[in-house]
Protein backbone atom coordinates (compact mmCIF):
# COMPACT_ATOMS: atom_id res chain seq x y z
CA UNK A 1 0.00 0.00 0.00
CA UNK A 2 2.85 2.37 0.85
CA UNK A 3 4.48 1.68 -2.52
CA UNK A 4 1.22 2.46 -4.33
CA UNK A 5 0.88 5.73 -2.42
CA UNK A 6 4.48 6.59 -3.28
CA UNK A 7 3.84 5.96 -6.95
CA UNK A 8 0.68 8.05 -6.73
CA UNK A 9 2.64 10.93 -5.20
CA UNK A 10 5.26 10.71 -7.97
CA UNK A 11 2.51 10.75 -10.61
CA UNK A 12 0.94 13.78 -8.89
CA UNK A 13 4.28 15.61 -8.92
CA UNK A 14 4.71 14.78 -12.62
CA UNK A 15 1.22 16.15 -13.32
CA UNK A 16 2.12 19.34 -11.44
CA UNK A 17 5.25 19.76 -13.59
CA UNK A 18 3.19 19.34 -16.76
CA UNK A 19 0.70 21.94 -15.56
CA UNK A 20 3.58 24.29 -14.67
CA UNK A 21 4.86 24.01 -18.25
CA UNK A 22 1.34 24.66 -19.55
CA UNK A 23 1.08 27.70 -17.27
CA UNK A 24 4.17 29.17 -18.91
CA UNK A 25 3.11 28.30 -22.47
CA UNK A 26 -0.59 29.21 -22.44
CA UNK A 27 -1.99 32.73 -22.26
CA UNK A 28 -3.21 35.59 -24.39
CA UNK A 29 -0.08 34.94 -26.47
CA UNK A 30 0.57 31.25 -26.95
CA UNK A 31 4.18 30.06 -26.88
CA UNK A 32 5.85 26.99 -28.34
CA UNK A 33 8.09 24.46 -26.63
CA UNK A 34 11.03 25.71 -28.71
CA UNK A 35 10.47 29.27 -27.47
CA UNK A 36 10.24 28.04 -23.88
CA UNK A 37 13.43 25.98 -24.12
CA UNK A 38 15.26 28.86 -25.79
CA UNK A 39 14.18 31.29 -23.06
CA UNK A 40 15.19 28.90 -20.29
CA UNK A 41 18.60 28.10 -21.78
CA UNK A 42 19.67 31.42 -23.30
CA UNK A 43 18.03 34.57 -22.04
CA UNK A 44 18.57 37.24 -24.71
CA UNK A 45 16.04 39.91 -23.76
CA UNK A 46 13.56 39.29 -26.57
CA UNK A 47 9.84 39.96 -26.16
CA UNK A 48 9.24 36.23 -25.67
CA UNK A 49 11.89 36.10 -22.94
CA UNK A 50 10.21 39.00 -21.18
CA UNK A 51 6.82 37.30 -21.33
CA UNK A 52 8.24 34.11 -19.88
CA UNK A 53 10.57 35.52 -17.21
CA UNK A 54 8.70 38.67 -16.20
CA UNK A 55 5.11 37.40 -16.40
CA UNK A 56 4.60 33.66 -16.77
CA UNK A 57 7.32 32.23 -14.52
CA UNK A 58 6.53 34.51 -11.52
CA UNK A 59 2.83 33.79 -11.99
CA UNK A 60 3.48 30.06 -12.01
CA UNK A 61 5.64 30.37 -8.90
CA UNK A 62 2.82 32.20 -7.13
CA UNK A 63 0.40 29.42 -8.09
CA UNK A 64 2.72 26.79 -6.62
CA UNK A 65 3.33 28.68 -3.38
CA UNK A 66 -0.28 29.72 -2.78
CA UNK A 67 -1.65 26.33 -3.80
CA UNK A 68 0.70 24.40 -1.52
CA UNK A 69 -0.13 26.73 1.37
CA UNK A 70 -3.91 26.46 0.91
CA UNK A 71 -3.84 22.69 0.40
CA UNK A 72 -1.80 22.11 3.55
CA UNK A 73 -3.89 24.60 5.56
CA UNK A 74 -7.11 22.85 4.54
CA UNK A 75 -5.72 19.44 5.45
CA UNK A 76 -4.57 20.73 8.85
CA UNK A 77 -7.90 22.37 9.62
CA UNK A 78 -9.84 19.22 8.74
CA UNK A 79 -7.48 17.07 10.82
CA UNK A 80 -7.52 19.42 13.82
CA UNK A 81 -11.27 19.95 13.93
CA UNK A 82 -12.33 16.53 12.58
CA UNK A 83 -14.61 18.56 10.35
CA UNK A 84 -15.02 17.57 6.68
CA UNK A 85 -16.11 21.15 5.94
CA UNK A 86 -12.93 22.60 7.40
CA UNK A 87 -11.37 25.16 5.07
CA UNK A 88 -9.65 28.54 5.46
CA UNK A 89 -12.54 30.11 3.56
CA UNK A 90 -15.49 28.45 5.28
CA UNK A 91 -14.05 28.84 8.79
CA UNK A 92 -13.40 32.56 8.30
CA UNK A 93 -9.58 32.36 8.28
CA UNK A 94 -9.25 33.99 4.86
CA UNK A 95 -11.78 36.63 5.83
CA UNK A 96 -9.82 37.46 8.98
CA UNK A 97 -6.57 37.76 7.05
CA UNK A 98 -8.26 39.89 4.37
CA UNK A 99 -9.83 42.29 6.87
CA UNK A 100 -6.57 42.82 8.72
CA UNK A 101 -4.71 43.42 5.45
CA UNK A 102 -7.36 46.00 4.53
CA UNK A 103 -6.93 47.68 7.91
CA UNK A 104 -3.18 47.72 7.37
CA UNK A 105 -3.64 49.41 4.00
CA UNK A 106 -6.29 51.93 5.11
CA UNK A 107 -5.14 52.76 8.64
CA UNK A 108 -1.38 52.34 8.44
CA UNK A 109 -0.80 53.02 4.76
CA UNK A 110 0.89 49.67 4.11
CA UNK A 111 1.23 49.04 0.39
CA UNK A 112 3.72 46.18 0.04
CA UNK A 113 3.53 42.47 0.76
CA UNK A 114 6.45 42.76 3.18
CA UNK A 115 4.37 45.19 5.21
CA UNK A 116 0.86 43.82 5.11
CA UNK A 117 1.83 40.14 5.48
CA UNK A 118 2.04 40.74 9.23
CA UNK A 119 -1.55 41.92 9.21
CA UNK A 120 -2.52 38.83 7.22
CA UNK A 121 -0.85 36.55 9.77
CA UNK A 122 -2.52 38.36 12.67
CA UNK A 123 -5.95 38.21 11.05
CA UNK A 124 -5.58 34.52 10.21
CA UNK A 125 -4.52 33.74 13.78
CA UNK A 126 -7.37 35.72 15.35
CA UNK A 127 -9.98 34.04 13.14
CA UNK A 128 -8.55 30.53 13.61
CA UNK A 129 -8.27 30.89 17.37
CA UNK A 130 -11.73 32.43 17.71
CA UNK A 131 -13.50 29.73 15.69
CA UNK A 132 -11.62 26.93 17.43
CA UNK A 133 -12.38 28.30 20.89
CA UNK A 134 -16.06 28.67 20.02
CA UNK A 135 -16.06 25.04 18.94
CA UNK A 136 -14.53 23.69 22.16
CA UNK A 137 -15.76 25.97 24.96
CA UNK A 138 -18.61 24.34 26.83
CA UNK A 139 -18.47 21.20 24.70
CA UNK A 140 -17.01 17.77 25.37
CA UNK A 141 -14.39 17.72 22.68
CA UNK A 142 -14.72 19.64 19.44
CA UNK A 143 -18.26 20.53 18.32
CA UNK A 144 -17.97 20.38 14.52
CA UNK A 145 -21.39 21.84 13.80
CA UNK A 146 -20.88 24.76 16.17
CA UNK A 147 -17.44 25.42 14.71
CA UNK A 148 -18.73 25.44 11.14
CA UNK A 149 -21.59 27.77 12.00
CA UNK A 150 -19.22 30.03 13.94
CA UNK A 151 -16.78 30.11 11.02
CA UNK A 152 -19.45 30.97 8.47
CA UNK A 153 -20.93 33.64 10.73
CA UNK A 154 -17.56 35.14 11.62
CA UNK A 155 -16.50 35.13 7.97
CA UNK A 156 -19.72 36.91 6.95
CA UNK A 157 -19.23 39.56 9.63
CA UNK A 158 -15.60 40.16 8.68
CA UNK A 159 -16.43 40.34 4.97
CA UNK A 160 -19.22 42.82 5.75
CA UNK A 161 -16.87 45.01 7.76
CA UNK A 162 -14.28 44.89 5.00
CA UNK A 163 -16.85 45.76 2.33
CA UNK A 164 -18.07 48.72 4.37
CA UNK A 165 -14.52 50.04 4.76
CA UNK A 166 -13.76 49.77 1.05
CA UNK A 167 -17.05 51.41 0.03
CA UNK A 168 -16.37 54.33 2.36
CA UNK A 169 -12.80 54.66 1.09
CA UNK A 170 -12.63 54.88 -2.74
CA UNK A 171 -8.83 54.73 -2.78
CA UNK A 172 -8.83 51.52 -0.75
CA UNK A 173 -11.57 50.08 -2.97
CA UNK A 174 -9.50 50.72 -6.09
CA UNK A 175 -6.38 49.24 -4.52
CA UNK A 176 -8.04 46.14 -3.05
CA UNK A 177 -10.58 45.36 -5.81
CA UNK A 178 -8.40 42.96 -7.78
CA UNK A 179 -6.66 41.56 -4.70
CA UNK A 180 -9.92 40.65 -2.94
CA UNK A 181 -11.06 38.59 -5.93
CA UNK A 182 -8.05 36.30 -5.54
CA UNK A 183 -5.69 36.90 -8.43
CA UNK A 184 -2.17 36.07 -9.65
CA UNK A 185 -1.91 39.18 -11.83
CA UNK A 186 1.12 41.39 -11.07
CA UNK A 187 2.31 39.12 -8.26
CA UNK A 188 6.03 39.12 -8.88
CA UNK A 189 9.01 38.21 -6.73
CA UNK A 190 8.62 41.46 -4.76
CA UNK A 191 5.26 40.11 -3.53
CA UNK A 192 5.93 36.44 -2.87
CA UNK A 193 9.56 36.44 -1.70
CA UNK A 194 8.88 38.31 1.59
CA UNK A 195 6.22 35.73 2.45
CA UNK A 196 7.91 32.61 1.07
CA UNK A 197 9.98 31.83 4.17
CA UNK A 198 6.90 31.84 6.42
CA UNK A 199 5.02 29.57 4.03
CA UNK A 200 7.95 27.13 3.94
CA UNK A 201 8.01 27.04 7.76
CA UNK A 202 4.27 26.37 7.72
CA UNK A 203 4.70 23.51 5.24
CA UNK A 204 7.50 21.94 7.29
CA UNK A 205 5.33 22.19 10.41
CA UNK A 206 2.40 20.63 8.55
CA UNK A 207 4.45 17.61 7.50
CA UNK A 208 5.97 17.25 10.98
CA UNK A 209 2.51 17.35 12.58
CA UNK A 210 1.07 14.58 10.42
CA UNK A 211 1.81 11.75 12.87
CA UNK A 212 0.60 13.61 16.01
CA UNK A 213 -2.58 14.59 14.17
CA UNK A 214 -3.20 10.91 13.36
CA UNK A 215 -2.98 10.18 17.09
CA UNK A 216 -5.18 13.18 17.92
CA UNK A 217 -7.86 11.82 15.62
CA UNK A 218 -8.22 8.81 17.92
CA UNK A 219 -9.25 11.02 20.84
CA UNK A 220 -7.35 12.98 23.46
CA UNK A 221 -7.00 10.12 25.95
CA UNK A 222 -5.66 7.65 23.41
CA UNK A 223 -3.42 10.31 21.88
CA UNK A 224 -1.87 10.96 25.30
CA UNK A 225 -1.42 7.21 25.80
CA UNK A 226 0.42 7.05 22.47
CA UNK A 227 2.77 9.81 23.61
CA UNK A 228 1.35 12.68 21.54
CA UNK A 229 1.45 16.09 23.20
CA UNK A 230 -2.14 17.17 22.69
CA UNK A 231 -1.85 20.87 23.70
CA UNK A 232 1.44 21.26 21.80
CA UNK A 233 0.00 19.57 18.70
CA UNK A 234 -3.04 21.85 18.68
CA UNK A 235 -0.98 24.99 19.29
CA UNK A 236 1.53 24.15 16.55
CA UNK A 237 -1.28 23.26 14.15
CA UNK A 238 -2.92 26.65 14.71
CA UNK A 239 0.48 28.29 14.16
CA UNK A 240 0.98 26.38 10.90
CA UNK A 241 -2.54 27.28 9.70
CA UNK A 242 -1.83 30.92 10.51
CA UNK A 243 1.41 30.94 8.52
CA UNK A 244 -0.08 29.08 5.55
CA UNK A 245 -3.46 30.77 5.23
CA UNK A 246 -2.08 34.18 6.15
CA UNK A 247 0.82 33.84 3.72
CA UNK A 248 -1.38 32.69 0.85
CA UNK A 249 -3.82 35.54 1.45
CA UNK A 250 -1.02 38.09 1.65
CA UNK A 251 0.27 36.99 -1.75
CA UNK A 252 -2.87 36.42 -3.82
CA UNK A 253 -5.84 37.58 -1.77
CA UNK A 254 -8.58 35.35 -0.37
CA UNK A 255 -8.97 32.20 -2.49
CA UNK A 256 -11.64 29.95 -1.04
CA UNK A 257 -12.60 26.35 -1.73
CA UNK A 258 -9.16 24.96 -2.59
CA UNK A 259 -8.39 23.96 0.99
CA UNK A 260 -11.82 22.37 1.30
CA UNK A 261 -11.78 20.21 -1.82
CA UNK A 262 -8.17 19.08 -2.23
CA UNK A 263 -7.82 17.22 1.12
CA UNK A 264 -10.98 15.29 0.20
CA UNK A 265 -9.36 14.27 -3.07
CA UNK A 266 -6.19 13.26 -1.23
CA UNK A 267 -8.21 11.28 1.32
CA UNK A 268 -9.98 9.49 -1.51
CA UNK A 269 -6.61 8.48 -2.98
CA UNK A 270 -4.66 7.51 0.15
CA UNK A 271 -7.20 6.99 2.94
CA UNK A 272 -7.29 8.72 6.35
CA UNK A 273 -3.54 8.79 7.07
CA UNK A 274 -2.38 12.40 7.51
CA UNK A 275 1.19 11.38 6.70
CA UNK A 276 0.00 10.96 3.11
CA UNK A 277 -2.94 13.37 2.99
CA UNK A 278 -0.79 16.42 3.75
CA UNK A 279 1.93 15.73 1.11
CA UNK A 280 -0.71 14.92 -1.51
CA UNK A 281 -2.60 18.11 -0.64
CA UNK A 282 0.62 20.13 -0.99
CA UNK A 283 1.07 18.76 -4.54
CA UNK A 284 -2.54 18.57 -5.75
CA UNK A 285 -3.63 22.06 -4.66
CA UNK A 286 -1.08 23.92 -6.84
CA UNK A 287 -2.12 21.74 -9.77
CA UNK A 288 -5.75 22.77 -9.28
CA UNK A 289 -4.86 26.45 -8.87
CA UNK A 290 -2.65 26.56 -11.95
CA UNK A 291 -5.30 24.83 -14.06
CA UNK A 292 -7.84 27.37 -12.79
CA UNK A 293 -5.44 30.21 -13.63
CA UNK A 294 -4.93 28.87 -17.16
CA UNK A 295 -8.69 28.62 -17.67
CA UNK A 296 -9.10 32.16 -16.36
CA UNK A 297 -6.60 33.46 -18.92
CA UNK A 298 -8.19 31.89 -21.99
CA UNK A 299 -11.92 31.69 -21.30
CA UNK A 300 -12.50 35.41 -21.92
CA UNK A 301 -9.24 36.27 -23.70
CA UNK A 302 -7.79 38.86 -23.94
CA UNK A 303 -9.48 39.68 -20.63
CA UNK A 304 -8.94 37.47 -17.57
CA UNK A 305 -11.11 35.92 -14.89
CA UNK A 306 -9.49 35.96 -11.42
CA UNK A 307 -8.34 32.54 -10.27
CA UNK A 308 -10.40 32.80 -7.10
CA UNK A 309 -13.59 32.87 -9.18
CA UNK A 310 -12.54 30.04 -11.48
CA UNK A 311 -11.72 27.67 -8.61
CA UNK A 312 -15.31 27.79 -7.42
CA UNK A 313 -16.63 26.80 -10.86
CA UNK A 314 -14.07 24.02 -11.24
CA UNK A 315 -14.23 22.68 -7.72
CA UNK A 316 -17.91 22.71 -6.81
CA UNK A 317 -19.05 19.84 -9.06
CA UNK A 318 -16.00 17.79 -8.14
CA UNK A 319 -16.59 18.27 -4.41
CA UNK A 320 -20.27 17.34 -4.72
CA UNK A 321 -19.27 14.09 -6.42
CA UNK A 322 -16.53 13.33 -3.92
CA UNK A 323 -18.43 13.91 -0.68
CA UNK A 324 -21.04 11.41 -1.81
CA UNK A 325 -18.41 8.72 -1.36
CA UNK A 326 -18.38 7.40 2.19
CA UNK A 327 -14.64 6.79 2.09
CA UNK A 328 -13.91 10.39 1.16
CA UNK A 329 -16.33 11.96 3.58
CA UNK A 330 -15.12 9.97 6.56
CA UNK A 331 -12.39 11.54 8.71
Amino acid sequence: MGAQRGVGLIVSIAALLVVCAASVLIGSKGLSWDELIHALTSRTGTATDQIIWDLRVPRTAVGIIVGAALGAAGALIQALTRNPLGDPGILGVNAGASLFVLLGVVVFGTATAAGYMWFAFLGAFVATAAVYLIGVIGARGVDHVRMTIAGVALGAVLVGIGSTITLLNPAAFKLMRGWEAGSFVERGADVYLPVLGFVVVGLVLAIALAHPLNALGLGDDLALALGAGVPATRSLTILAITLLAGGATAIAGPIAFVGLMVPHVARWIVGPDQRWIIPFSIVLAPTLLLVADIVGRVVLAPSEVPVGIVTAFIGAPVLIALVRRARVSAL
